[in-house]
């Protein structure tokens, strides 16, 4: 599948390879009877417990941590004809993240966070597309027009197309949404939960600790005046200021 890339679409670029480890075992006295099964039976329940810890929480993170930098992504909007993986490269030729760096694609069908940052302070969702992770965007829309100098966007992974275009449609949503169809982000963002929102100053910077749910009105319109103050007092202007 292909990338974003400027100006134009890539050839596939082959799948992403991920690193996988596998369970090791370990020799033992075992009596005539009963303890081979034993030692086969603690075996598969060290597995069990593994595979449960990996699909339940794929990387025990939460979120980009305070002071360290968004990491760079270009995916297609939601929205657009144009389809393909993310583009999470950080310099040419590397490989399956991308044949160009993320931060270079720059189109009318594209959400690129390095563009969004570049403009002002920015508040990332990132949510499956399914269940309730999606009643984020009426939030961020809702807040977009209060904070103009503030960049709301979010992206759906492995969406459903069809059905979130029909859901942006039907609530009036746009802010940019875009789609990343092969999950990249998630280990990019350490992403553990639904919706995750990430807070950033103007250049990336991330500002405070993330959000790992759904939280109330009240808290994410506070989570954003504290954005933008902190922003402000760290010199950054609007370009209409």
């Amino acid at each position: 599948m292909s990338r974003p890339e400027p100006g134009g679409s890539q050839e596939a670029a082959g799948a992403r390879t991920r690193a996988g480890s596998g369970p090791g075992g370990a020799g033992g006295v075992s009596g005539p009877h009963y303890g081979r099964y034993v030692g086969l039976l603690a075996i598969v329940i060290l597995l069990l417990i593994t595979i449960n810890t990996i699909a339940t929480k794929p990387n025990g993170a939460a979120g980009i941590a305070p002071g360290q930098a968004l990491a760079p992504f270009a995916v297609p909007l939601a929205t657009g004809s144009l389809r393909g993986d993310a583009n999470i490269a950080t310099q040419p030729d590397q490989g399956s993240a991308g044949r160009v760096p993320a931060c270079s694609v720059r189109r009318p069908d594209v959400l690129n966070i390095c563009q969004l940052y570049e403009q002002g302070p920015v508040v990332l969702a990132l949510f499956v597309d399914g269940g309730s992770c999606s009643a984020i965007l009426p939030e961020l829309q809702a807040l977009s027009s209060g904070y103009p100098e503030v960049r709301f966007a979010a992206v759906a992974v492995k969406p459903d197309r069809g059905a979130l275009r029909g859901e942006l449609r039907r609530r009036g949503i746009t802010v940019p949404v875009g789609v990343d169809e092969d999950g990249a982000l998630v280990a990019l963002y350490k992403d553990a939960s639904c919706p995750q929102l990430s807070f950033a100053y103007p250049g990336g910077i991330v500002q405070s600790r993330a959000l790992l749910s759904q939280p109330s009105a009240a808290t994410l319109r506070g989570r954003v005046q504290q954005l933008l103050s902190a922003s402000r007092a760290r010199g950054w202007r609007p370009a209409s200021a």
